[in-house]
C-alpha cells in the first residue's frame, strides 16, 4: 500500500514539475503565448509538422485561397499544386491545365496555419529546398492572427524568407505601417539578405523576442530588427500572435514575368518546428 502511495506521489510531483516549465499559455486552444521571463531559458518545442503523413494535416494547415495581390493571385487548391510524400510537402507553381474552367494562366500551392496555430514570441525554423525558375517567388512568412491594430499593414508582416528567380540569396524583411506608409525603412533598417546554396535544403529561421526579431539562415544570424524608442508606435506591431504561411508564388512586380517553359517549379518543405 505504501509503495502504491509513493508511486502516486512521485507521479503527481513529476506532473506538477512539468506544468511549471511549460513555456506557453495556450489561448483558444491554438494560440501559444510565450510566458514572461523566458528570454534566458532553453527553447522548448511547442508545435511541429514533419509531413510524414499520407496527406496534409488539415488540423494544422489550410490551403491558401486566391486573392488579388501579386503574391496570391495564382493560389489554388488544385491537386497538381500539392504533393505530400516521403516525409516532405511539395508546393508547386504550374501552368494551368484547364483555362476554360479557370482562366488564370498559372496556379500555385500554399498553406497557412490561420485559425489553427498562432504564436507570440519564440523561435520558428523551416527546413526547405527552393526551386528556381523565371518568375518563381517562394516565401515563408507570418501575419497577425487577431488584427490588434487594424487592417494591413498596421499589424505588421514578418518575411522569414523570400527568394526570386535563380538568385543565390534570400530576403528577410519586416513590413508595417511604419515602413510602408511612413516610409521609415532605415530607422532601423527593415530588411536583410542571406547567401545560400540553392541546390541544397536550407533551414530558414526567426527568433522573436519582445524587443527584437532575429532572422537566421542555417542557424546563423543574418539580420535583426530591433524595437526602438522615440519613434511612431507603429514601428513595433510585433506584440501579438502571428500565424505561419508557406507558399510557392509566381510572378508579380517584384519578381518579374513568368516563363511558362520553365514550369513546373516547386518548394519542398521537410519540416516546420516552433519553440518557446
Amino acid at each position: 500500500m505504501m509503495t502504491k502511495f509513493l508511486n502516486v506521489l512521485c507521479y503527481a510531483t513529476v506532473l506538477l514539475a512539468s506544468c511549471k516549465v511549460l513555456p506557453s499559455v495556450v489561448e483558444n486552444k491554438y494560440v501559444y503565448i510565450q510566458k514572461e521571463g523566458r528570454v534566458h531559458s532553453k527553447w522548448k518545442l511547442v508545435w511541429e509538422d514533419d509531413f510524414n503523413g499520407a496527406a496534409l494535416d488539415t488540423s494544422k494547415w489550410s490551403k491558401i485561397p486566391a486573392g488579388k495581390s501579386d503574391w496570391d493571385k495564382h493560389m489554388s487548391n488544385h491537386p497538381d499544386c500539392y504533393t505530400q510524400a516521403d516525409g516532405k510537402l511539395y508546393l508547386k507553381g504550374i501552368k494551368n491545365p484547364d483555362t476554360l474552367k479557370d482562366n488564370r494562366p498559372f496556379l500555385t500551392g500554399g498553406v497557412y496555419t490561420k485559425g489553427k496555430f498562432a504564436f507570440q514570441y519564440g523561435k520558428i525554423e523551416i527546413r526547405a529546398k527552393l526551386g528556381c525558375a523565371q518568375g518563381a517567388w517562394p516565401a515563408i512568412w507570418m501575419l497577425a492572427e487577431q488584427d490588434k491594430y487594424g487592417k494591413y499593414p498596421k499589424n505588421g508582416e514578418i518575411d522569414i524568407m523570400e527568394h526570386l528567380n535563380f538568385d543565390n540569396i534570400i530576403y528577410q524583411t519586416t513590413h508595417s505601417y511604419y515602413t510602408l506608409n511612413l516610409k521609415q525603412t532605415d530607422k532601423p533598417p527593415h530588411s536583410g539578405k542571406g547567401k545560400l546554396d540553392i541546390s541544397e535544403f536550407n533551414t530558414f529561421g526567426l527568433e522573436w523576442y519582445p524587443d527584437k526579431l532575429v532572422f537566421t539562415l542555417n542557424g546563423v544570424e543574418t539580420f535583426r530588427y530591433p524595437r526602438i524608442t522615440g519613434v511612431d508606435a507603429s514601428q513595433w506591431p510585433y506584440d501579438q500572435p502571428f500565424y505561419v504561411m508557406i507558399d510557392q508564388q509566381l510572378g508579380g512586380s517584384w519578381v518579374g514575368k513568368v516563363k511558362p517553359d520553365q514550369l513546373p517549379v516547386q518548394m519542398v518543405v521537410d519540416w516546420v518546428k516552433v519553440y518557446q
